[in-house]
């Protein structure tokens, strides 16, 4: 059954070895895998991330994948020791400080990878 499945999210990458240095060493995530077409495939939580190899603007302007941590301030300042730049925006509906927005029963900051996908780190609140 599919409620039961293991995903892999799929993301576009234009290099994927820049795609796997910036996943490994800036995201510090464990790569488990490359698949014979060169998709490189790292451990994420109870699914993976797939970095498959596409032309250039194959790229999601929207959030590509997300992931929830208990601690967001915290993962969002580890994160930028690493290198990760985020996103700031102040628009009617949403705003962020430090990096961080608020969106009701959550927070929420985003960044972009270094082949152009947008990634979030969400935490629920309550």
């Amino acid at each position: 059954m599919l409620t039961e499945s293991t995903i892999t999210t799929m993301l576009p990458v234009t290099d994927s070895e820049r795609a796997g240095h910036f996943y490994a060493n800036s995201l510090g995530l464990k790569q488990t895998g490359k698949g014979e077409d060169g998709t490189l495939y790292f451990a994420a939580g109870a699914g993976a991330i797939g970095l498959r190899t596409m032309p250039a603007g194959a790229q999601s302007e929207n959030t590509a994948l997300s992931f929830e941590v208990s601690d967001l301030p915290a993962e969002v300042r580890t994160l930028e020791d690493r290198g990760v730049r985020f996103q700031d925006f102040e628009l009617e509906g949403l705003k962020t400080v430090d990096h961080i927005a608020e969106l009701g029963g959550e927070r929420a900051a985003w960044f972009t990878d270094s082949e152009g996908n947008v990634l979030c780190l969400h935490q629920v609140l309550g």
